[in-house]
């Protein structure tokens, strides 16, 4: 199951263990079986901590679970959890045996502190790169308090519960037989969501912390960079953001960010915030800001309210709130969010193997889905509303020699249609002749493009009529003190490496204001 290198950098890992635990396998006759138990001997012999059972008696098969020998730890795999899953079996082996994970101590309390039942199911596909951060974090919950019990379900293996479920979007997590959560979520998100009493001691930590002389909101490349920028000048700066990477998160390949040859959207995160942390910037992540509150005379302090209630306060703020994608906004796309129709085909086009799908759109990043998909069902339906295509001519091309895939230009999705709680085609109208089209299908993937996240700054400062804040070429906007960059601003090109110069760029201008002002 392991090549050589995997395997001596397994063996390295697993000389953390520390204290004695025992890995507990429930197999069949299947060959999903015969990989699982080849990969359990395997990890079992590299360190004389751990043993292995092969009389498990679980339902699922194949599956395993992890328990210290003394402890009432509740950590199952139903599957093989390997590709983008591999360094979650990495980790739960590592924390099983004592390795202390890389969290704060106040989150590793909260999650002890946890009092109740909570049994954790968490479906998720081995191509998903959202996945690994929920599963990790389940996972992690299941090691520290015994209350919480964690399934971690690879769909690919058991496409019966997927479909019994009708589970069309990954990663989809269940709490005692009910459904908890869609999509990425970091720990922090999961406990918040599970400790109703933390927003309200967050919001009064929050509001007693001392002014900034630079408050940035959002994390993403824009907010990253001038919190380095910014910190790098001696001054004190804080980092509001409501995820930590932003977009970046959700970006499978990044090959285009200069110096960095190749890599992937969430490691490229985790760097921007040990980069940040790096010069003890104070990051306030999972805070939504809700409100922006001018100074009241020239040179007073700035306000951002939070959606918790808690307030911030700095002689300057840089906005880089970045954008999300954008929805299609035609009946039946909310109706059936996560029942067919998705955002991510790297997360869950393992989902609809075999199946019939659509993609709006035609840009690059509509092209590169369809082809993506092409690979995995059955038959791919690109609708785009322009004339043409408007990705890459290499892109073009390459979806064009599939065999799998149609194309249709000049069309209006006007409708998303749907029966017993799931999706079941698409409807488009030909602009140029009117005739309207109903194609049969399981799942319509939205790629067309990305809106501001502004909406919170409308009447309070100067946006563009598509919602971008208004910026000149310092990155001031129409408010004193207030600088903005990244995605949410009126620069053009949205890509990760103009939106750091920006940041980095409206750090300079905010410092440059403090010393004049």
């Amino acid at each position: 199951m392991l090549d050589d290198t995997l395997k001596a950098q397994l063996k390295a890992y697993l000389e953390r263990v520390t204290l004695p635990f025992e890995i507990e396998a429930s197999l069949s006759d299947s060959e999903s079986s015969r990989d699982l138990q080849q990969l359990l001997q395997d990890i079992a012999s590299m360190s004389d901590k751990i043993t292995l059972r092969t009389d498990g008696q679980d339902g699922r098969r194949p599956s395993f679970s992890l328990k210290r020998t003394g402890s009432e730890q509740g950590l199952r795999f139903a599957g093989i959890p390997l590709g983008h899953e591999f360094t979650s079996l990495v980790l739960a082996l590592l924390w099983t045996g004592g390795h202390p994970p890389k969290v704060e101590p106040d989150l590793i309390e909260q999650i002890k502190g946890l009092d109740g039942d909570f049994n954790f199911e968490v479906y998720m596909s081995l191509s998903c790169h959202n996945c690994p951060d929920v599963v990790q974090a389940l996972s992690l919950m299941a090691v520290l308090n015994p209350k919480v019990k964690t399934v971690v379900i690879e769909g690919g293996l058991f496409q019966d519960e997927v479909n019994a479920r009708e589970i069309m979007a990954v990663p989809m997590v269940y709490l005692n037989g009910e459904v908890f959560a869609s999509g990425r979520m970091t720990v922090e998100e999961i406990v918040a969501k599970l400790d109703t009493g933390a927003a309200a001691r967050d919001a009064a930590k929050l509001s007693a912390k001392d002014a900034y002389d630079v408050l940035i909101v959002g994390g993403g490349p824009a907010g990253a960079a001038a919190a380095v920028y910014a910190a790098r000048k001696g001054i004190r700066t804080g980092i509001a953001a409501e995820r930590f990477g932003g977009q970046v998160n959700d970006t499978l390949a990044i090959e285009n960010y200069i110096s960095v040859l190749e890599t992937d959207g969430p490691k490229f995160a985790m760097a921007l915030e040990q980069h940040v942390k790096h010069y003890g910037v104070d990051i306030m992540n999972l805070q939504r800001a809700e409100k922006l509150v001018p100074a009241a005379e020239p040179g007073g302090l700035i306000e951002v309210q939070l959606a918790n209630g808690g307030v911030l306060k700095s002689k300057t703020v840089i906005l880089s709130t970045g954008a999300r994608w954008r929805n299609v906004n035609v009946p039946g796309e909310q109706e059936y969010k996560n029942k067919g129709v998705a955002y991510c085909p790297h997360c869950d086009g393992p989902l609809f193997k075999g199946k019939r799908v659509a993609v709006i759109g035609g840009g690059n990043s509509g092209v590169e889905a369809a082809i993506d998909l092409a690979g995995i069902v059955e038959h791919v339906t690109l609708v785009e509303f322009a004339d043409q295509l408007k990705a890459d001519a290499v892109l073009v091309n390459k979806l064009m020699s599939l065999p799998n895939v149609s194309v249709h230009v000049n069309a209006q999705t006007t409708e998303i249609t749907g029966a017993d709680g799931k999706v079941n085609g698409l409807r488009y109208k030909d602009r140029v002749g009117g005739d309207e089209h109903l194609v049969p299908l399981e799942g319509v993937f939205v790629q067309i493009g990305l809106v501001p996240n502004t909406e919170w700054l409308k009447g309070t400062l100067e946006l563009s009529r598509f919602g971008e804040i208004v910026v000149n070429a310092k990155g001031e906007t129409s408010l004193p003190g207030v600088f903005a960059a990244g995605d949410a601003t009126t620069v053009p090109y949205k890509q990760i490496v103009i939106a750091a110069g920006d940041g980095a760029k409206a750090a300079l201008s905010a410092f440059d204001h403090l010393i004049r002002h």
